[in-house]
């Protein structure tokens, strides 16, 4: 048996071994294999499932999609932080250990593996692959290669993975074809996210260096897409392998139906719509309300040969907007932050930009039960926030809610309350300029892709706000590659900002906003926080079994966000839009989660128009 540790020396895994062969028959007696798990009880779907429940088993395969990108892409290596890859790559080429059920807020089901065990306190779990698992050049998904993948991912990875791995104690082979997890901390969510670990070849990389591979150096993964072609920058095309292990399995059927799916890049959104228009472009997403109702109007939509689809969800808002860099010194006082808050006129610009059709996000898991509840906190949520009373930023405990704007340009009351935060932070108009103590201007660094008109028409709104209280907008517009290094190494004041979160928030809101990532190259927690608050309600989502405590741990946290004024949010919608080609079709029944990677292109299909 093998036996590989994060945390101790190489001569210490022969003795973990030794001990584990020991105890791992008794241990394992406490266990039951399971065909799934979830975070808080049982899964919702039995063991001899059909299919997903928003998947058609009979759905038919063939054609083809094509998604447009903007910007380009010079990796095809989506697991390391060197380049850029197209994002979609380690979702539809790669495959985990276990895969989710969209349609349940967080629930596993075997994929790679054929069976689950876990210890009743989630100190440990154990999976056991299935025997017919390949990759796509044929060879077989070993132990080998799910316990190098786990090594190389957490230690040589993408920064996203290595939270997990400073977790993870040490990972033992069991049996031919299984192999157990276990964790240095209490964390129930640890057991899920280890089945949702990406798994590569490891004969790929044998006395070759992972994090220096090239755009020609492509993983070897075990889904049912591989790339077939591509040109650097400019597109990336997927075929769907006829010789995948996979397709007959139930978390499989009616899945990954369409034959090729084609990424292809442009350099502008209003580029991208008039290939989408053209058909060049097969599938657009349109986040803006306004933009739905009045851009949809063209000769292949009159004739029926786009189709609007509005899909409706029950997932939190998660949070759009524009993300302050608190760890820039201009940008560490929380009235500063509040003050370029109240200078954002959300129902001006929301009317300009999208007809005032969108409502605002009002929190980072609003439209959920997770969301905080307006007024001061009580019962469990304040006793939670009770001990860092002194830290919180005001309105923590008793209460927040952003600005109510004016439906004018010009915004008086809300500019006034911003210049008197200023000034309380030492900040002072000298001859027309805000100013420090030193006489250094007030310059705000506005970091945006180039072509991204519509984040650039908010933020030349926003800068004539700014203007009236003497603050400098500085829009610095880069291409793709520019702006991905910009954001790892938080190079910037202001960006655009998106998160999307889940009905069952873990590990990833460390990722996200906990003090450990902040100011480490290639972090999630791009606004730059550190708040011992926001770390303990974290600890406590990962380490409750009750689901009540769950959820008051989610409102705390929710609150503790929203008091920072890290973010100054958009709008939201609680339906998603997709304007598609008629011959892309998708099942009646849609996942509680709406459009989510995971559905589409996952269960939709093509099919011709019958004569």
């Amino acid at each position: 048996m093998r036996c590989v540790s994060f945390r101790r020396a190489v001569r210490g895994a022969a003795v973990c071994c030794l001990l584990l062969q020991g105890f791992i028959q008794p241990l394992q007696a406490e266990s039951t294999a399971l065909h799934g798990i979830a975070m808080y009880g049982a899964p919702a779907l039995p063991p001899d499932f059909v299919s997903l429940p928003y998947a058609d088993p009979t759905a038919p395969k063939g054609g083809r999609l094509v998604e447009g990108a903007t910007g380009g892409f010079d990796s095809l290596n989506p697991f390391i932080l060197k380049g850029t890859a197209p994002w979609q790559l380690r979702f539809l080429a790669y495959e985990t250990l276990m895969a989710r059920n969209w349609d349940e807020p967080f629930s596993l089901y075997g994929l790679l593996a054929e069976s689950v065990r876990v210890a009743e306190d989630r100190s440990w779990v154990e999976f056991t692959l299935r025997p017919e698992a390949r990759f796509s050049d044929g060879s077989p998904v070993t132990v080998e290669d799910v316990i190098w993948s786990f090594e190389t991912l957490g230690t040589v990875g993408h920064p996203r993975y290595l939270g997990f791995a400073n977790q993870t104690d040490s990972i033992t082979q069991t049996g031919p074809r299984s192999l157990r997890i276990a964790f240095t901390t209490a964390d129930r969510e640890l057991a899920l996210i280890a089945g949702l670990r990406p798994i590569l070849k490891k004969a790929q990389w044998e006395g070759r260096d992972f994090t220096a591979s090239t755009i020609n150096d492509i993983p070897i993964g075990s889904a049912p897409y591989v790339v077939d072609d591509y040109e650097q920058g400019r597109f990336v095309t997927l075929r769907r392998n006829p010789d995948y292990w996979g397709r007959d399995l139930p978390i499989r059927r009616g899945t990954n139906n369409l034959d090729e799916i084609r990424i292809e890049y442009y350099g502008d959104t209003s580029v991208m719509f008039e290939a989408f228009k053209a058909g060049a472009v097969t599938v657009w997403r349109e986040t803006n309300a306004e933009d739905w109702e009045t851009r949809f109007v063209f000769d292949a939509v009159r004739r029926g040969d786009v189709i609007l689809s509005e899909i409706a969800h029950e997932r939190p808002t998660g949070m759009t907007g524009f993300v302050l860099n608190a760890a820039r010194p201009h940008l560490s006082d929380w009235r500063v932050r509040e003050a370029l808050l109240l200078a954002f006129n959300f129902p001006y610009i929301n009317g300009t930009v999208t007809g005032g059709r969108q409502p605002r996000i009002t929190s980072y898991f609003s439209n959920s039960e997770l969301g905080l509840r307006p007024g001061p906190a009580t019962g469990p949520v304040r006793d939670l926030l009770a001990p860092f009373a002194a830290s919180l930023p005001p309105g923590a405990l008793e209460g927040i809610s952003l600005p109510q704007g004016d439906a004018s340009e010009r915004n008086r009351t809300d500019l006034r309350r911003a210049a008197a935060l200023l000034d309380e932070a030492g900040w002072r108009v000298q001859d027309g300029r805000l100013v420090d103590t030193r006489g250094a201007p007030f310059v705000l660094d506005v970091l945006l892709r180039q072509g991204d008109r519509a984040n650039l028409a908010v933020i030349e709104i926003y800068a004539g706000a700014l203007q009236r209280l003497g603050i400098t907008a500085r829009i610095r517009p880069v291409d793709n590659a520019q702006y991905a290094e910009a954001e790892a190494a938080q190079d910037f004041d202001m960006m655009p900002f998106r998160r999307d979160l889940s009905l069952s928030p873990g590990n990833e809101q460390r990722l996200y906003w906990g003090s450990a990532g902040a100011g480490t190259p290639g972090t999630r927690n791009v606004m730059g926080m550190r708040d011992p608050a926001a770390d303990a309600m974290i600890d406590q989502m990962l380490t409750t079994d009750s689901r009540e405590a769950f959820i008051a741990a989610t409102r705390a946290l929710d609150r503790v966000l929203m008091a920072g004024r890290y973010v100054i949010p958009v709008w939201t919608t609680n339906v998603d839009r997709i304007a598609h080609a008629r011959q892309l079709k998708f099942p009646e029944n849609t996942p509680i989660y709406g459009d989510r990677i995971g559905w589409m292109p996952d269960v939709w299909w093509y099919e011709e128009r019958a004569e």
